[in-house]
């Protein structure tokens, strides 16, 4: 559905200043994927996105979508995908079924079929009694359910969303992931995605793409991003006398690494923790170490990038700049 090659875009700030937005970016997404980029603010994600559905052109690569050229092909690819950005898309003084219909008719929908379409799509996201309400007069929830019913009108195989949870409360948030993934499923569509919710990318994605200063660094699931890159934390707690032993031991464990012990904590980094921490108190007890406590932290996302840029992503999103 998506295939990039050495994608690239420079931004020419001034004569002397060049902004190298995205750096090369190879990367390919299969029909009905969902796949999650992610990268803090200025990594280049929203610039590959904009890319990718034609609303600016790469400096130097290529890139196909939908089986179109996004350089050659503009027309095609647009007529191919849907695309919600960061902003509203409805005119605030429309009423939102107008504005659906009138999206539809754009796309070549006949004004008959553009209404059929728009009632299913109402419908579909729980819109319907709010159709003759001008956007403005919409909670923000509401809106960006408007903003999915509008890229979807034509019915697209591929769908790009670009964070399109950002500024709803948690609620809202959950109830736009439900109405996408129902959409998804209904219709079998590709979906493309960023966003600065970690949560999002980690319980829904199939495939977690990690962009930092313009470059894919990591590409793969969830599990086995964490699981490889990050890995389980044991902590154990221990009386301060016993740290020396039953660090001994914990750095035996398979793929033990990062072995800290500080005051009466042990904390070991292991790749399978469920499995390691019984072994690991197993040991402790056969050489007399009393363990007063014991946990298993699973990694995060966040792990996996801090493991592989050696900064937290949410120090990232708060120092960057959107790019």
């Amino acid at each position: 559905m998506i295939s990039t090659r050495e994608l690239t875009r420079d931004f020419v700030v001034s004569r002397t200043e060049t902004v190298h937005a995205v750096r090369g970016i190879s990367l390919d997404v299969q029909p009905g994927e969902l796949v999650a980029v992610l990268g803090p603010n200025g990594a280049g994600k929203t610039t590959t996105l904009r890319m990718l559905t034609t609303l600016i052109g790469p400096t130097a690569g290529t890139a196909t979508v939908a089986g179109y050229d996004v350089t050659t092909q503009p027309g095609q690819v647009r007529r191919k995908i849907g695309y919600v950005g960061q902003g509203n898309g409805a005119g605030h003084h429309q009423r939102a079924g107008d504005e659906l219909v009138g999206q539809g008719v754009i796309y070549g929908l006949d004004r008959r079929a553009a209404k059929r379409r728009t009632g299913e799509l109402l419908e579909a996201l729980e819109l319907t009694e709010l159709a003759g309400r001008k956007v403005s007069e919409l909670s923000g929830g509401q809106r960006r359910r408007l903003d999915v019913a509008m890229g979807l009108v034509h019915a697209p195989k591929l769908l790009f969303l670009d964070e399109p949870s950002t500024g709803l409360d948690p609620q809202n948030r959950a109830n736009l992931w439900d109405h996408i993934l129902r959409m998804r499923e209904q219709y079998a569509m590709t979906i493309v995605l960023t966003t600065h919710y970690l949560d999002e990318a980690d319980s829904m994605a199939e495939r977690v793409v990690v962009v930092d200063h313009g470059e894919v660094i990591a590409d793969d699931t969830a599990e086995a991003l964490k699981s490889r890159l990050a890995g389980d934390r044991l902590a154990l707690t221990v009386a301060p006398g016993n740290l020396p032993a039953i660090a001994a031991l914990a750095e035996k464990l398979p793929g033990a690494k990062e072995v800290v012990a500080v005051g009466d904590e042990l904390s070991v980094r292991v790749a399978d923790g469920p499995a390691a921490l019984p072994a690991l108190i197993t040991a402790a007890q056969e050489r007399g170490i009393p363990v007063a406590g014991a946990q298993v932290h699973r990694p995060t996302l966040d792990d996996v990038f801090l493991n592989l840029t050696g900064r937290s992503l949410r120090e990232a999103e708060t120092n960057g700049k959107a790019a």
